[in-house]
Formats: structure tokens, C-alpha cells, sequence
């Protein structure tokens, strides 16, 4: 008896070494440098020859468009947590289209964790049968914790992330396509401000307290001849001030913020910034705690800029960077990943790339990486070099994980472990390349 129960013991423990040895390796903590994939992404970026048109004058126009869904769906942010149980506030895709008579961007805002890239392949699909004058989508997302889901096909979707539901997409799409064309439809002329406002008092490192912030609010204001003016601007505090228990369908603070702003805006649109390792310091977790929070923000902008800008120039540049990537790294213990071929199965295709749009002096900068605002300092320092202002967006219908510089990469954090997706040297990776970026620009 005792023999058959070891030999079951032995198959046992060999079937799991089996699996072990298909399923998992280690961490790979080699120099990263030299390698391939390195080497040919700032090879790349040194080859980027953008699209670059001149004009005679901006134009914009905007457009947003109800998008709450018709019943309830699942929530996505946190934990999973089940389909939300009433409507707190109504979700709206957003568009603002520029151009200078020669290129269009369409600035796309969706209130969602992120705009997933299948989600995204649709709506640029949508877009293209729709025969719409867009030379460039530049998505951006609010990256609400209490947003709707049923956009994330897979596996990891189904368990993890909202599921998917193809009456969600098909409406997302469509309402994007049909937001666009009404922006189209009151482009007008505009003159175009670039600000900057401080606001540390709101956001902090969630992660290590006395480490860096970004903690500025950048924001573009569009004025057309009438007076009526539209707004873009980013921040940096993550849109989780509501609690993980909260069970409605909510924007977070961005709604809130967005809406306050209405009394001086005919519209406005916020785009998640480097929120990697950014908390929001929010009077607390409830509804009004987050519209208490809104307003202060708001009050903070209406005070007035730390520094403001005008882009005269109607130029536009317009690039695309796909960067290559390092094996998948997604890490089960300090030492121990799954094999890339299992994370890709997972997780699919992550559509890992770089939006690049100059407008005049401002560089925009649309990112696939959740990326830390650790390291923004550097980068602006770099840009106004250049004689550039700098805005970097996160969630562009790609997602490469969460960006932190490398010495977070062994602390036990939550974002860090699971969602660092490309191994101990993301962070300084993303560095170089944004660097090289902004270096890159003529």
C-alpha cells in the first residue's frame, strides 16, 4: 500500500516538474543594452521620418456622445466585482478634431480603464468604412476604476477585466464614428494656448512617499472667433478615488473635474497622464468626496497657470513608433515568469507603440506603457531644450504595463509584480526611448 502511494506521490511530482519546466522560467536579469531589441528600437527611432504638413491656420472642432450603455454590464478596475448596480454618472466617448487644412487629428476620449487594443482595431476600423478625413486617431482614456466593461476579448478579459460583449464594441465604435463627424461638422478656426499649472498638493507616490511626482496639469485650450473654447489637458493622480466597493458606473474625478470646467468651456476633455505610481490625495472615497476633490482641481486652474504658451506655427508632424520588445516577463515570484508563449496566449496582442504629434512647439506623446510620472522632470527639461512644451498621455489602444523606474522592480507592489509585463528593465527602457524621442524631434 505504502509503495503505490509513493509511486502515485512520484508521477505526481513529476507531472507537476513537467508542467513546471513547459510552463514557467526565470527572470531574465541580463544587461539590457546590447541586446537586440534594444538596439534596433533607438535604431528606429533615429530612422522616424514623420509626415509634416504647413498651413495657414488651426481648425478644431469637438463633439461629445452619450455612451452609457442600455443595461447594466460588468465594472472594470480594482478586483472583479460583477455588473455595476445603478448609474452614478453617464459615460461619453469625446472627440476633438485639429487640423491645418492639410492633416486631421482626431483626439479620442473614452471613459474606460483603458481603450483595449481590440476595442481600438474596431474603431479604426469604423473609422475607415467610414471614410472620415483622419490622418492620425490619437486615443486617450480617463482610466477610471468604475467604468463599464465588455470590451476585453480572452481569457483574462473573461476573468479579470469586464469580459467581452460585441454589442458593447459595436456601440463604443459607432458613437466614436458618429462624435467625429459632428466634430467635423463645427471645425472652425481657433487660436491655440498651451498652460501649465502646479498642483502637488493633490497627487502623490503611491508607492514610496518621498519619491518624485509629476505634479503638474498641462492643458491645450482651443479658441475659435466666436469665443467658444475647447480644452485638453492631462494629470497625473489616478482615477481611483472611489472606493473599490463602490458598485456604480462612474468617470471618478475626471467626470467631475470635466463637468466643473463647463462653466468656462463649451468642452473639455481629460486624458490620463503619467499616472504610473501617482495617487490622488482626495478628501475620501465617496461621491462627494470625488466632487469635493473635482472642484479644488477646478478652483486650483480658474487661480491661473504657472506658465502659458501660444502655438502660432500651423505645423503638424505625424509619426508612429512600434518599438521592439523583450520576451514577456510576467512574473509569478520574485525570480519566476511565465513563459512568453503562455503570457501571449493569455493576454494577446498588446499593439505596443508610440503616437507622435507635434503641433507648432508642443510635442504630444501617446503612450502603450501605464508610465510613471517619476520620470517626466527629465523629459520636459529635454523638451524645453528644444524649445518644445511637452505632453505625454497614457492608454492609446496599446498596453505594454506599468512603467516604473527599475529599482521599484523588487518591491512587493501589486501594479509592479503583475503588471510589469517586460522584465526588470521596462523602466529604463521607456526611458531611453521617450528620450530619444524627444531628442529625435527637428
Amino acid at each position: 500500500m505504502l509503495r503505490k502511494i509513493l509511486k502515485t506521490l512520484a508521477w505526481i511530482t513529476g507531472l507537476l516538474l513537467l508542467l513546471a519546466f513547459f510552463l514557467l522560467d526565470k527572470v531574465d536579469w541580463s544587461e539590457p543594452r546590447e541586446k537586440a531589441y534594444y538596439q534596433e528600437t533607438l535604431k528606429a527611432i533615429d530612422q522616424l521620418e514623420p509626415s509634416s504638413t504647413l498651413g495657414d491656420a488651426w481648425l478644431a472642432g469637438w463633439s461629445r456622445v452619450n455612451v452609457t450603455p442600455k443595461s447594466p454590464v460588468d465594472l472594470v478596475g480594482y478586483k472583479p466585482r460583477g455588473q455595476y448596480e445603478f448609474v452614478e454618472d453617464s459615460s461619453f466617448v469625446k472627440a476633438l478634431v485639429l487640423g491645418n487644412g492639410h492633416q486631421n487629428i482626431a483626439y479620442l476620449n473614452y471613459e474606460l480603464l483603458i481603450v483595449h487594443p481590440f476595442l481600438a482595431s474596431s474603431i479604426q476600423e469604423s473609422i475607415k468604412k467610414s471614410k472620415l478625413p483622419i490622418n492620425q486617431v490619437y486615443f486617450t482614456a480617463t482610466h477610471t476604476h468604475s467604468g463599464m466593461g465588455g470590451y476585453i476579448p480572452g481569457l483574462m478579459g473573461k476573468i479579470a477585466f469586464g469580459g467581452y460583449d460585441e454589442e458593447i464594441v459595436q456601440m463604443l465604435a459607432s458613437k466614436t464614428v458618429q462624435s467625429i463627424q459632428e466634430a467635423l461638422s463645427n471645425q472652425d478656426t481657433v487660436q491655440i494656448t498651451y498652460e501649465r499649472y502646479a498642483a502637488p498638493q493633490f497627487v502623490a507616490n503611491r508607492f514610496i512617499p518621498n519619491d518624485p511626482v509629476d505634479p503638474f496639469i498641462r492643458q491645450l485650450t482651443f479658441t475659435k472667433p466666436n469665443g467658444a473654447k475647447g480644452t485638453l489637458f492631462t494629470y497625473t493622480a489616478h482615477a481611483t478615488c472611489l472606493s473599490s466597493k463602490f458598485m456604480g458606473l462612474s468617470g471618478d474625478y475626471p467626470f467631475y473635474l470635466t463637468k466643473d470646467m463647463m462653466d468656462d468651456y463649451d468642452f473639455s476633455l481629460f486624458a490620463a497622464g503619467t499616472v504610473g505610481s501617482h495617487r490622488p490625495l482626495a478628501p475620501g472615497n465617496t461621491p462627494k468626496d470625488i466632487k469635493t476633490y473635482a472642484h479644488q482641481l477646478d478652483s486650483l486652474m480658474e487661480a491661473g497657470p504657472i506658465s502659458t504658451d501660444t502655438i502660432q506655427s500651423a505645423l503638424v508632424k505625424l509619426a508612429t513608433l512600434k518599438p521592439t520588445l523583450p520576451e514577456a516577463t510576467y512574473r509569478v515570484s520574485n525570480n519566476i515568469r511565465l513563459r512568453p508563449w503562455l503570457f501571449n496566449s493569455l493576454f494577446g496582442d498588446t499593439n505596443s507603440h508610440f503616437d507622435l504629434v507635434q503641433i507648432g512647439n508642443t510635442l504630444m506623446i501617446s503612450s502603450s506603457g501605464e508610465i510613471s510620472g517619476v520620470f517626466y522632470k527629465k523629459w520636459e527639461k529635454l523638451a524645453k531644450e528644444k524649445g518644445l512644451n511637452l505632453i505625454i498621455t497614457s492608454f492609446n489602444g496599446g498596453y505594454m504595463g506599468y512603467i516604473v523606474p527599475d529599482v521599484y522592480y523588487n518591491r512587493n507592489y501589486h501594479e509592479v509584480r503583475d503588471m510589469n509585463w517586460y522584465g526588470p528593465y521596462s523602466g529604463s527602457f521607456y526611458d531611453a526611448m521617450i528620450t530619444a524621442i524627444i531628442s529625435s524631434v527637428k
